[in-house]
């Protein structure tokens, strides 16, 4: 089962269903394509500011490490599986800049069953999309009883 970030685009125009077909599910997980082919990678899925980033990162390991070819290598390698590792997270960072909104979660067998999962739950209730973070009011607090639980029967006691 694969874990995808579903996000909103902003909105142009009223038509709910254009919209919709503008949402973006992101795969959580490890990227060959990111690995293997980081900076290409990166244009294919318009991340410019990440991939100014990466070819600035690459210059200062390459100029640090232009004595050691060896070293240079596997820094330039570790690089990549660190992009492989965090692409859905560079992508997810592009899109908060460019104002999506995230949605929610969802977990399917591949991309057409989250997909599938993900607007069923939306058409019964759309506000299942819209999970936002509800600050916890001062009143739900609960408060703190006079039971300890753990190895001492009472709060402050020592054996």
């Amino acid at each position: 089962m694969a874990i995808y970030t579903v996000h909103e685009p902003p909105r142009r125009d009223a038509e709910v269903l254009a919209h919709t077909d503008r949402f973006r599910f992101i795969r959580d997980g490890f990227s060959w394509g990111a690995f293997l082919f980081g900076p290409l990678w990166m244009l294919r899925h318009r991340l410019w500011l990440v991939l100014l980033l990466y070819l600035v990162v690459i210059a200062v390991v390459l100029f640090a490490l232009r004595t050691s070819p060896i070293g240079t290598v596997a820094a330039v390698e570790l690089v990549s599986l660190l992009i492989g590792i965090e692409a859905s997270t560079l992508r997810r960072w592009t899109l908060g800049r460019r104002r999506w909104t995230s949605l929610g979660v969802v977990v399917g067998d591949d991309l057409e069953a989250a997909e599938r999962r993900f607007f069923d739950a939306w058409v019964k209730d759309p506000s299942v999309a819209r999970l936002r973070a509800v600050p916890v009011a001062p009143s739900t607090i609960i408060p703190a009883t006079h039971d300890v639980m753990g190895l001492f029967p009472e709060a402050g006691a020592r054996s």
